[in-house]
């Protein structure tokens, strides 16, 4: 009796070692961390707006957009690398308070981010400035 008793402690012990070490190299090996990369409060109009990114923060992969605050029918970005290229991403998203974009992937990889420049105009009704955040995934 006493030997089986022993042999179940023996095999929970090493379930709960096991379970322990898996947890820890997955939570070290993988980082879903969004970085806020800069925010900016949009006028009441047709307009662009530039959010300054330094290479301090490091290359990104993905990028998220949300809108806090008013409405807003956001046309494009356009996102300039570190190396002078840019690409344009058609967004077309009309923004209500507390929305954001889907996750947008970044060609060719982890990249540099210099500036990202937003067209839109803004709906809105409520006569609140609607805010613009970034955030970035590495």
């Amino acid at each position: 009796m006493k030997n089986i008793i022993l042999q179940r402690s023996t095999v929970v012990s090493l379930l709960l070692v096991i379970l322990f070490l898996g947890s820890s190299f997955t939570a070290t090996t993988i980082n879903y961390r969004w970085d806020h990369l800069g925010s900016r409060v949009v006028n009441y109009r047709l307009d662009k707006d530039v959010i300054k990114v330094t290479a301090k923060e490091g290359g990104f992969k993905k990028l998220k957009v949300k809108v806090t605050g008013g409405a807003l029918n956001m046309h494009r970005m356009v996102v300039h690398y570190g190396n002078g290229q840019k690409d344009v991403i058609k967004l077309r998203h009309n923004f209500s308070r507390r929305s954001a974009t889907r996750i947008i992937d970044l060609k060719g990889g982890k990249r540099i981010i210099r500036d990202i420049t937003f067209f839109y105009d803004t709906k809105n009704l409520s006569q609140k400035k609607a805010k613009v955040h970034v955030y970035g995934r590495h």
